[in-house]
C-alpha cells in the first residue's frame, strides 16, 4: 500500500473517532410530547449556549469532513 494510502486511511479513522466523540458530548434530546413542544420553540427562539453551540459546530465540520474524505478514499482505492 502506497504513502498516500496510508496517510488519508488515518486521517479518516482519526476524523471517525473525533466524529463519534462529539456526537456522544452532545447532550440529548427531551423526550415525548412536551420535549416536542419545547424542541420546536428552541429552534426558533435559540437557546443553544456555550459549548453545546461549539460542539454542534465542531461536528458539522467533522461530519463534512468525513463526507469529502469518503468520496476521496473511495476514488483513490478504486484506481
Amino acid at each position: 500500500m502506497s504513502a498516500l494510502k496510508i496517510a488519508v486511511s488515518v486521517i479518516y479513522m482519526l476524523i471517525c473517532i473525533g466524529l463519534i466523540i462529539t456526537v456522544l458530548l452532545q447532550p440529548g434530546k427531551s423526550a415525548g410530547l412536551s420535549g416536542a413542544i419545547s424542541g420546536g420553540a428552541e429552534v426558533f427562539f435559540g437557546k443553544k449556549k456555550g459549548i453545546e453551540e461549539k460542539l454542534a459546530k465542531f461536528t458539522e465540520v467533522l461530519a463534512a469532513l468525513f463526507l469529502i474524505l469518503s468520496v476521496v478514499m473511495m476514488i483513490i482505492f478504486t484506481k
